[in-house]
């Protein structure tokens, strides 16, 4: 097996602001030219550009879709295959879908969904079994679950949940390990529904609950279950979600409560069995990290990390082989990652990087290609990207993006072809794209 390492500790700056992204719209996508982004150059607008991970000619503007100081504006950038989908404002027919395989000429509005200058809008993109799922609205259904193979005759619409030009609104696809899709939607403006379709017309409801309360985190698969919390309309609050129940489905069987918290956080598929961040109780913010291998017995905590009321907060999960990153406050440390595979004598420390009380406000984890990516803040550097194998003698800060005390606060790393992207704040504050070499352990350029 291949192991994964930067060619250097210096990233570099690609001389392009990239788009920031909304709650569940993805800014980046891989493509076969490279990742595709969103910039706006002063000069015409918010267009898709491309780069190859080198500055100046290799990073481009892919194609002016808007002439003029307008521009397209395109967002969720989704990769399905060889093809990028994305959704991007037309002078002529408004806001529709329009794929890319990385060249300008293969850069094209895929159909006019909505007749007419007003535009389907399109959003929630989602690749799934080789076709783009996605929600549009037009003029007869409303606002309904679409797929497209970046074809006009190839779009289509699925299904008309909500009949007539009511909007079902579906959101939050999710593929599962039943290799079915899941997804939510409204139903008369009273009830969010979880559906599961095989990726045809026939989408069946597995749950429902009223719209005020929802489902506060995202749907997770773990083998052939499907994980979620049902929000309650009490306790909770911050940055964490409200209470909720936790539920899991199997192949779209009905869902088994498995616990009642009051306050729900991050979930993550590790080793076979759930990770997730709860408080157990409606009158304590006591948030720690417990497991579930989707059965009532089997949905215990881990480990108290920080004894008492107060709670160690994990959050920020990202997943490495059979290892879960996660940062937390064990009252001792601070803030600081820590790993996990689910059982206690494997949760610990991972590295207290602001020795002492301090903390390094671990954020944005990611794993790409064997490698952890996240930012962290130690003393008179800010906040700014470090890399690792999963190792913590081999996990090491990046050169400094905004040198001194200020932070490029990184984040939205992807890799695409032979480099990782970020996006950072340079010294004046300016969000920039940049990129890092990493190629195979010995395969660097020397």
């Amino acid at each position: 097996m291949k192991t994964w390492a930067p060619c250097s500790r210096t990233a570099v700056s690609l001389g392009v602001t990239a788009l920031e992204e909304t709650p569940y719209s993805p800014p980046l996508a891989s493509s076969a030219a490279g990742l595709m982004f969103s910039v706006d150059d002063g000069v015409r607008g918010r267009e898709p550009w491309v780069s190859n991970g080198v500055p100046s000619a290799g990073t481009r503007l892919l194609k002016d879709l808007f002439p003029g100081v307008e521009g397209s504006d395109p967002r969720w950038f989704t990769q399905v295959g060889n093809q990028v989908f994305f959704a991007a404002t037309d002078p002529v027919v408004g806001r529709e879908l329009f794929v890319s395989d990385g060249t300008s000429e293969g850069t094209r509005r895929v159909k006019d969904i909505w007749p007419g200058a007003v535009g389907s809008f399109p959003n929630e993109l989602f690749a799934f079994k080789g076709l783009l799922y996605f929600t549009a609205g037009d003029p007869v259904h409303g606002r309904e679950l679409w797929r497209s193979d970046g074809t006009s005759a190839g779009t289509v619409l699925v299904e008309d949940l909500e009949v007539g030009p009511e909007d079902s609104s579906p959101y939050r696809f999710t593929q599962g390990g039943d290799d079915a899709l899941y997804f939510l939607r409204t139903e008369r403006g009273i009830f969010t529904l979880l559906m599961r379709t095989e990726g045809g017309p026939g989408a069946v409801e597995v749950f429902r609950t009223p719209i005020d309360q929802g489902f506060p985190s995202p749907l997770t698969p773990v083998g052939r279950k499907l994980f979620f919390f049902e929000g309650g309309g009490h306790g909770g609050g911050g940055s964490h979600g409200k209470s909720g129940t936790l539920m899991a489905t199997e192949a779209g069987a009905p869902p088994v409560v498995l616990g009642h918290f009051g306050m729900t956080g991050d979930l993550a598929a590790v080793g076979g069995r759930l990770l997730f961040s709860a408080s157990p109780h409606m009158v304590t913010e006591d948030m720690e990290l417990w497991r579930s291998d989707g059965t009532v017995v089997g949905t215990t905590l881990v480990e108290d990390l920080r004894p008492g009321p107060e709670g160690s907060y994990p959050e920020h999960f990202a997943v490495l082989g059979t290892q879960l990153f996660f940062a937390a406050d064990d009252g001792i440390h601070g803030v600081e990652p820590w790993d996990s595979d689910g059982t206690e004598p494997r949760t610990r420390l991972f590295g207290d990087l602001e020795a002492g009380a301090g903390s390094s406000f671990p954020d944005a984890l990611r794993t790409l290609e064997g490698l952890l990516f996240f930012s962290a803040s130690i003393r008179n550097r800010g906040s700014e990207p470090w890399v690792g194998d999963g190792v913590r003698i081999s996990t090491v800060a990046l050169t400094e993006i905004a040198p001194g005390p200020r932070s490029s606060n990184p984040k939205n790393f992807m890799r695409s072809q032979d480099y990782v992207f970020f996006t950072a704040e340079d010294a004046s504050g300016v969000r920039g794209l940049y990129s890092l070499l990493v190629r195979p352990d010995g395969d660097c350029p020397r």
